[in-house]
């Protein structure tokens, strides 16, 4: 998408290249010249990621022109293009319609972003297709491919592109910095239900209603209170839970902005200066040491942290697994994103402290493999055996 001298940038799917961090990327142009990528930024949070391959300046390159998801209608006609289940398909083309614009909430497992406003289509989309463009019948990239709801992993007519205007959005930070700063408000807002309705003697289903307000954060300076219900953000009317989540993370750190509310019956004004949301870092950050990485492979969680919440999890013991390296033993192994590990060896694990722990025992006792207890969602309990480099 965008060319500045011999560096050509790409646009792809966090859950195509995010598990690449130490591994090689690699890209074949049309003309069959491949070249080494290396990951520029990752937001896992909308599944986005930019990458970067150097060219000669005379090279070849076609830039794809970025369109505007926002003016596209259902029954649009549209055009995907991807690798679909193998490199010996790659440049497949399929047409299709715009089959609804606006999906959200919908469960991809462990590589679910958490802002979604998804176009979907019936253009075949197949495992493959990731990362690749959505376009319009003029050319213009209104969308990248991301997923396909299916039973049986292929194609029944039902893919999601994210849109092009949320990705235009995010670049400069990406390329910038390697990851997406965004604003923050610091609240727990909730979908209006016809119950809730009922109940706060709302006059539609418009808005979100403040469960929680956080303490320090720019909510609580402006005056915001829990049972508030927030109809307006920055003049524009809030639709939605998830519209809403897209217009706060859509503001820059810095912005103020007005929020009309309804408390106790009566519309109110409040401002708030938004700051910088808490856990803005660098995606490919690990979340333990280099050394521990290295050792394993995988990247854990607790259970309480946002990425464990979206699975829906009834156990209170144990650790998420967050993150595989595609260079590791693990990666080879029948452990996967969004298992609970269990035990470690013999030690039981219940918190991200027992799992390192764990971790710094086996490394003494230099060991050539672990087992580990694993739980994999719903009910599914079983060893895994991971040898260790």
């Amino acid at each position: 998408f965008r060319k500045d001298g011999n560096d050509v940038y790409i646009l792809t799917n966090n859950h195509v290249v995010g598990k690449s961090e130490d591994a090689k990327i690699t890209v074949t142009t049309d003309d069959q010249m491949r070249y080494d990528a290396e990951v520029v930024g990752l937001d896992d949070k909308t599944d986005i990621a930019v990458i970067r391959i150097v060219v000669d300046k005379d090279a070849d390159i076609s830039i794809a022109p970025l369109g505007d998801s926002d003016w596209i209608e259902v029954g649009d006609w549209v055009i995907a293009i991807g690798n679909p289940f193998s490199e010996n398909l790659r440049g497949t083309v399929t047409t299709g319609v715009v089959s609804a614009k606006g999906r959200a909430n919908l469960n991809f497992g462990a590589d679910s972003p958490v802002y979604q406003d998804y176009i979907q289509t019936d253009a075949a989309i197949n495992p493959g297709n990731s990362g690749g463009p959505l376009v319009d019948i003029h050319g213009n990239v209104i969308g990248i491919n991301a997923a396909i709801s299916s039973v049986s992993g292929g194609n029944i007519g039902i893919g999601f592109a994210i849109p092009i205007n949320i990705v235009k959005a995010l670049i400069d930070d990406l390329i910038d910095k390697g990851f997406v700063e965004r604003a923050y408000l610091g609240i727990r807002p909730q979908e209006i239900t016809p119950a809730l309705q009922k109940s706060l003697d709302l006059p539609n289903l418009e808005g979100v209603l403040i469960g929680k307000v956080e303490s320090n954060t720019p909510a609580e300076k402006a005056g915001l209170k829990k049972r508030d219900v927030i109809i307006e953000f920055d003049d524009e009317p809030v639709k939605n839970l998830n519209k809403f989540r897209l217009m706060v993370a859509n503001k820059q750190v810095g912005d103020k902005i007005s929020m009309k509310i309804i408390r106790d019956g009566k519309e109110l004004t409040k401002t708030a200066k938004l700051e910088s949301f808490p856990e803005s870092s660098v995606a490919s950050k690990p979340q333990s040491t280099d050394d521990e990485r290295s050792w394993l492979g995988i990247e854990v969680k607790s259970l309480d942290s946002d990425f464990a919440r979206q699975f829906n999890l009834n156990i209170d013991k144990g650790v998420i697994v967050s993150k595989i390296d595609i260079s590791s033993p693990a990666y080879d192994s029948n452990l996967n994103v969004g298992d609970i590990i269990l035990e470690l060896g013999d030690e039981e694990i219940e918190s991200t402290k027992d799992y390192f722990k764990a971790v710094e025992k086996m490394k003494d006792d230099d060991t050539d493999s672990m087992l580990l207890y694993v739980l994999t969602p719903p009910q599914f309990y079983h060893y895994v055996a991971i040898k260790v480099q």
